[in-house]
């Protein structure tokens, strides 16, 4: 015969446990010996093991109370239930370690390896960090949400750095960064970027330079994004739609507004 101490000690749990079961109904009171304490026999280990190991995989203790009680075809299709739950729970588990491994691994897990060629690409162009930071935050989500496209948008990208005076512009910028909002440097930038849009828009069409059908609320997400990182790029869409374009993320031609030259 067992004591309550030997009894958990067994079962590979605590004495307030096993009070707490006898207290839950989970486990039998046994008999008590001549001085008034608890004696267990072997069969009180194999009960209590059951009650913890269904409780540790998660079951309610009410639950647990009513398996017990159950035949072995419903308890067996109940511990099969149980099994298939925590195999999900696993797999939930391991999802969740990959999307954290990928955080912190940097760009290569995060992004498809087009788009982290293309960073690569600006990187070895000279273009300031900042700038590179910010392409790569609106592609996350860009990437997330579309990831059929991420190809398509990609050979455009490439395709369009391929053109000098495009990736003068991210030079150029990337001077710029760190420039007040009344530079004239940034209004000669607007200048370049807007002949740019306007002359690959006439060439091309303004499918070219637009094709990406994003949703607004993620256009203004990935914008935030680039503004929050690159904050000149914000007076520089004010300029630009001087000049008859709008967006940063979401290019739109528009009527340009009066103070052009501004």
């Amino acid at each position: 015969m067992l004591t309550i101490g030997e009894l958990a000690s067994y079962a590979g749990v605590t004495v307030r446990a096993v009070r707490h079961y006898h207290a839950k109904g989970l486990l039998p009171e046994p008999d008590r010996d001549h001085s008034g304490y608890r004696r267990y026999d072997a069969g009180a280990v194999i009960e209590l093991i059951r009650v913890r190991t269904l409780a540790e995989a998660g079951v309610p203790l009410s639950r647990v109370r009513e398996l017990l009680r159950a035949g072995e075809e419903e308890f067996a299709a109940a511990v099969a239930d149980i099994d298939r739950r925590l195999q999900a729970e696993i797999r939930d588990r391991q999802r969740h370690r990959r999307a954290i491994a990928r955080l912190a691994a940097g760009d290569s897990l995060v992004l498809p390896r087009d788009v982290v060629e293309y960073l690569d690409r600006l990187r070895a162009l000279g273009v300031d960090e900042r700038i590179v930071q910010a392409e790569r935050d609106g592609w996350i989500p860009l990437a997330a949400h579309s990831p059929e496209r991420v190809p398509e948008w990609m050979a455009r990208k490439r395709e369009q750095l391929d053109d000098p005076r495009l990736a003068d512009f991210y030079l150029v910028l990337s001077q710029a960064l760190d420039r007040a909002d009344d530079d004239p440097r940034l209004v000669e930038l607007a200048d370049e970027l807007s002949a740019y849009l306007t002359r690959m828009a006439d060439e091309r069409g303004e499918g070219y330079v637009d094709d990406t059908e994003i949703a607004l609320p993620l256009v203004r997400l990935m914008d935030t994004l680039a503004f929050d990182t690159v904050p000149p790029a914000r007076r520089l869409i004010e300029l630009m739609k001087q000049r008859g374009w709008t967006g940063w993320t979401k290019l739109e031609r528009v009527a340009p507004t009066p103070g052009a030259a501004s």
